[in-house]
């Protein structure tokens, strides 16, 4: 949607990416720590990163500080410094952009209330109309081909494009701002002008349904689709798996899951775990653990759909559940983002989300720019392809 899920901008998908892996100060503080086994090349490249994060840290801050003392843009000179940096993730926040990132963190965002995708012959289409939302209210339906946005064409704009126009740019992205849509239904249609009014929308993070082609079975499996990690969806994941019917198996959807905050993944793992080890990460070089908690479901069988934007936490979610036994995964190779981002405030109310730190599977595989592949490798009809899975393991279909 033009919401935290798709918060793409054109600057690049590490600017403006609502969702990322973030270690609040809470996990930072409250995470189990210790001695970790690591050999001596993995404990020294720790510590290199850590001069390198603190060495960026300082870098950024002091740019900040400099361009406020000379009447500058304290946030374009902390950009430019993340920019030179090399830091693939970094980004700068002014103090709006980041009460959006907290409020999408939160579940919600301000935006139209719709999904963008590429249509099959190559041209902007509708994804997902939220219920209730502006979108919905002016009568786009899915699959809609979206052709102008305030008068520019995006026919052949790359997806995250659309969705940063969508959401507006620094000036324009508070709820009761307009956008003039360009509509189309069909190839041939009309193109329909319709002005919509942004809003505050809250987000639909986990959404559960039965499996199957009699939903009425009350012993049908279940789908579990997780769009993001947002406050709450490990919650959600957790009640939906205590609420399924017993012996009845569960297909986890973590396909174009963005990520969102740790937390939320560590408690969705617990759903399935009785305990132990999800992942280990370092953090300004310290090393430390994050470990689920006892009582979930170890026995119900489980298979999680992953895909190229499968990213961050919902990677960290699928390498435990796959190190450790517990789930077949089916889709394709995830994004490979393992890296862990920290809030530090600048000179002048901006916020710095600079890496710190990487993370790593039960089984030690790092994630960042490798990503997690598959036990069965498809390319398409990958829910059905779960599905016979899912029905080969005794979890029904």
């Amino acid at each position: 949607m033009s919401g935290p899920t798709h918060a793409v901008g054109p600057r690049g998908l590490c600017r403006g990416a609502a969702l990322t892996l973030v270690f609040a100060s809470v996990l930072a503080t409250g995470a189990a720590t210790g001695s970790l086994p690591h050999g001596d090349r993995t404990s020294t490249a720790i510590k290199a990163r850590a001069v390198a994060s603190t060495a960026n840290r300082d870098e950024v801050a002091h740019a900040a500080a400099e361009a406020l003392a000379d009447g500058k843009s304290a946030t374009e000179a902390a950009e430019e410094a993340v920019s030179r940096s090399g830091d693939r993730w970094g980004a700068v926040y002014d103090e709006r952009e980041y009460e959006e990132f907290e409020q999408a963190l939160d579940g919600s965002y301000t935006g139209v209330g719709l999904a963008a995708k590429r249509s099959p012959d190559g041209l902007v289409a509708v994804a997902r109309v939220q219920p209730g939302g502006p979108a919905d209210r002016a009568g786009i339906e899915r699959d809609d081909l979206l052709r102008t946005i305030d008068g520019h064409r995006v026919d052949k704009r790359p997806v995250a494009e659309v969705v940063a126009l969508l959401r507006g740019d620094r000036t324009s992205a508070a709820a009761g701002t307009t956008v003039v849509l360009g509509v189309q239904r069909g190839a041939t249609g009309p193109t329909r002008k319709l002005t919509l009014t942004r809003a505050r929308l809250l987000t639909e993070a986990v959404t559960v349904q039965k499996l199957g082609p009699d939903r009425s079975d009350s012993s049908a499996a279940v789908l579990i689709k997780v769009d993001s990690f947002t406050k709450g969806a490990g919650a959600k994941v957790r009640d939906a798996v205590r609420s399924a019917p017993a012996g009845a198996g569960v297909l986890l959807d973590l396909r174009g899951n963005s990520g969102g905050l740790v937390t939320e993944a560590v408690v969705a793992a617990s759903a399935f775990l009785d305990g132990g080890l999800v992942a280990t990460y370092d953090v300004h070089g310290e090393q430390r653990a994050l470990y689920a908690e006892p009582g979930g479901d170890t026995v119900r069988p489980l298979v999680v759909l992953i895909d190229g934007g499968t990213m961050s936490a919902a990677e960290l979610l699928t390498g435990a559940l796959q190190d450790r036994g517990r789930a077949v995964t089916v889709g394709s190779r995830t994004f490979g983002k393992g890296s862990v981002q920290m809030p530090s405030k600048l000179a002048g109310g901006s916020v710095a989300e600079l890496t710190v730190g990487h993370y790593r599977t039960p089984a030690g595989r790092s994630v960042d720019g490798h990503g997690i592949t598959p036990d069965l490798a498809v390319s398409s009809r990958a829910l059905q392809r779960g599905e016979t899975v899912l029905s080969g393991l005794g979890g029904g279909s």
